[in-house]
């Protein structure tokens, strides 16, 4: 059975919105932590090189260096996005991956994301802190919802713009 992480957050956008502030303006919304950088240079900002299948979550660092995040699997704008997920650390085989589903409720759009294969990341691993499972799961997974806080903060700032320039 495989490690994951699952939170899911209904955002009043809609989901072509919704999708394209998580990956357009990942950079604007995504809050480091500490507990779960990529390397042990970050913070960087993080960012979509590309769209589509073939695109790829890279971490820029101050210095200039790219750090590649993981490669985007599926990317159906408003409805699906897979990307791979590696810290620096991680050695070969050593894989997760990130899915966010955007499910329209109403007004609103259900952003679920489930992020798996931690069963791949020893519990000696710095990634992991050695936390026990359950310890390391709450926290990555209380790490993503307030990312989907400030994805949804992100996404309600820009339906106002939207809103007001409709009105001009």
């Amino acid at each position: 059975m495989s490690s994951k992480v699952l939170v899911a957050l209904r955002i009043k956008a809609a989901p072509l919105r919704v999708f394209e502030v998580f990956t357009a303006d990942i950079g604007a919304w995504w809050k480091p932590n500490a507990l779960f950088s990529f390397t042990p240079r970050s913070p960087g900002v993080l960012a979509f090189e590309g769209a589509g299948e073939g695109a790829r979550l890279v971490e820029r660092l101050p210095t200039g260096k790219v750090f590649e995040i993981g490669p985007v699997h599926i990317w159906d704008p408003g409805r699906l996005l897979v990307f791979g997920w590696r810290q620096a650390s991680f050695a070969p085989g050593m894989d997760t991956q990130v899915e966010v589903r955007f499910e329209p409720v109403g007004d609103e759009t259900r952003v679920t994301v489930e992020h798996r294969g931690w069963d791949t990341v020893p519990i000696e691993h710095v990634a992991r802190h050695r936390f026990p499972d359950a310890v390391f799961l709450q926290r990555h997974a209380e790490w993503w919802r307030a990312l989907l806080t400030s994805l949804a903060s992100r996404a309600a700032m820009d339906v106002q713009d939207h809103a007001r320039e409709g009105d001009a």
